[in-house]
């Protein structure tokens, strides 16, 4: 086990998850204008809020104060979803998205349920229509994974769906842009469930990642892409046997901010934390989960030999 790894990654998760804490009245809906009508950021970013809470929650190694503050953003989401009620009736007025579900799943594993939405996901998740959903194909995993978290049968096989992503493919890694990075990212996300289950990435595809992410690490490192940055470390978490990058993250420790807010590297942020929420809430989102994971996997991998940088 790296020590200095766990260590930082503690420290830049609690600190993260802190600063969520308390900016979560940002993350409150506008209650002004009708369900339907709320914006589609501002939905994705409460199911957001509801991921990083959730994934605190399930792998138990935060501190008291960080565990405490989690499971209260947890119950913020959940309350502002109308406690999966207004996830039901967004699934209701337009039947053929996927983001009401793939919200709600977030909650399903950490123990809360709405039965009304776990009969429409089956009910809509078993359509013609939700075996051609125009997504891109690492969007379609998604609806794949929530599906799997749901507890109803996928409108697609997993094999089908990666065979048709830019990772499935194993392309060249120096083709690899920041769009096809988010998409290899999310890629290794749903398959693994967030980390929960590090064998569901393909073979092939692992022995890919495990041969070119150091590279990939590094070009982002180079460039501070802070929030692709730890989307990457999250990867490495995310493996079989992980790969932790200490050195790594104490740029990463660096760069975030006293109040625990992390920079995305591509916007200068405002002073104020209530005006920095809005280009900076993903990067510190993704810091919580990445330094979260880090830990986890360090600490159930350390009787096993150890990982690799």
């Amino acid at each position: 086990m790296d020590a200095m790894a766990v260590r930082l990654a503690q420290q830049v998760g609690e600190r993260a998850v802190d600063w969520l804490g308390r900016l979560r009245g940002r993350f409150a809906l506008n209650r002004e204008v009708p369900e339907h009508e709320i914006s589609g950021e501002s939905l994705k970013a409460l199911g957001e809020l509801a991921l990083v809470a959730g994934v605190v929650v399930r792998e138990a190694v935060a501190g008291p104060r960080s565990a405490g503050t989690a499971r209260a953003l947890l119950d913020f989401a959940w309350r502002e979803f109308d406690e999966g009620a207004m996830l039901w009736r967004l699934q209701t007025h337009s039947p053929g998205a996927t983001h009401a579900m793939e919200f709600y799943s977030h909650f399903v594993p950490v123990g809360y349920r709405h039965p009304g939405l776990d009969r429409l996901a089956g009910t809509v998740l078993g359509t013609r229509a939700a075996q051609v959903v125009e997504h891109v194909p690492s969007r379609r995993l998604a609806v794949w994974a929530a599906a799997r978290r749901i507890g109803v049968q996928p409108p697609s096989s997993a094999s089908e769906l990666v065979a048709q992503t830019w990772l499935g493919g194993t392309p060249e890694p120096w083709m690899m842009d920041a769009n096809n990075a988010y998409g290899v990212t999310h890629t290794v996300f749903h398959l693994t469930d967030w980390g929960d289950d590090p064998t569901g990435l393909p073979e092939p595809l692992h022995a890919y990642v495990r041969r070119w992410l150091p590279v990939w690490v590094e070009v982002f490192r180079e460039t501070r892409f802070w929030d692709l940055l730890l989307e990457f470390l999250m990867v490495g978490a995310c493996l079989p046997e992980p790969m932790l990058f200490p050195t790594v993250w104490k740029e990463v420790t660096e760069a975030q901010h006293a109040d625990g807010m992390m920079p995305n590297g591509l916007t200068a942020p405002p002073a104020e934390p209530e005006r920095a929420w809005v280009n900076h809430h993903h990067p510190t989102i993704v810091a919580a989960i990445a330094g979260t994971l880090t830990v986890s996997r360090a600490l159930s991998t350390a009787t096993a030999g150890g990982s690799r940088a």
